[in-house]
């Protein structure tokens, strides 16, 4: 297994830690705690990718893999926001039901033999669902109420709703980007 997927195995390991730090309310400052081993695996995200590109170590498992613990990484994120009363159940349901729907349409596109990488839009997609964490986290705790903690809530309420237009957006132009993928060929 070479290193991007060592890093990718790497992020999947950090979600229960960060699960379990931002379940331990009773430690000090267990939001940043937790928001600093989420930053981590973000930024593993990044790593992982710039490895194996820049080295040509490019592989099936990552160009599988490295989308799903993304999507992993992200969706429980977005499932313990709820819990801190961050971010409305239904767009945490729209965000994932698109991880899904495209994790299944990589599943038809596998059984016929295609491999599908994450599109541009896609990443993007990610990243601004990344800093919508990292903005939405810093702020779970309600008991600060400083000026950075208004601003962090305001700009993290701009990427949530920013993070859910680039969700709608990717998932159409991903299906009309492979549309091929779900045409059957008749024999």
């Amino acid at each position: 297994m070479n290193l991007p997927n060592k890093i990718t195995i790497f992020r999947v390991c950090m979600i229960p830690v960060f699960v379990f730090l931002l379940l331990f309310e009773d430690l000090p400052y267990y939001n940043f705690i937790a928001l600093g081993v989420f930053i981590i695996a973000s930024f593993s995200d990044f790593l992982d990718g710039h490895i194996a590109r820049k080295y040509n170590l490019v592989t099936t498992f990552g160009k599988f893999m490295d989308p799903l613990a993304d999507k992993i990484l992200v969706c429980t994120a977005l499932i313990m926001l709820i819990e801190f009363d961050k971010i409305p159940a239904v767009i945490v349901a729209i965000i994932i039901a698109r991880d899904f729907i495209i994790s299944g349409f990589r599943l038809i596109a596998s059984d016929k033999g295609v491999v599908i990488a994450a599109g541009w839009v896609g990443k993007v997609k990610t990243v601004v669902q990344m800093v919508m964490c990292v903005l939405l986290l810093f702020t779970a705790d309600p008991e600060y109420n400083s000026i950075i903690f208004k601003i962090a809530n305001v700009l993290g309420e701009i990427a949530m709703w920013l993070a859910l237009i680039l969700t709608v957006v990717s998932l159409m132009v991903y299906l009309w980007d492979n549309r091929e993928v779900l045409r059957e060929k008749n024999e």
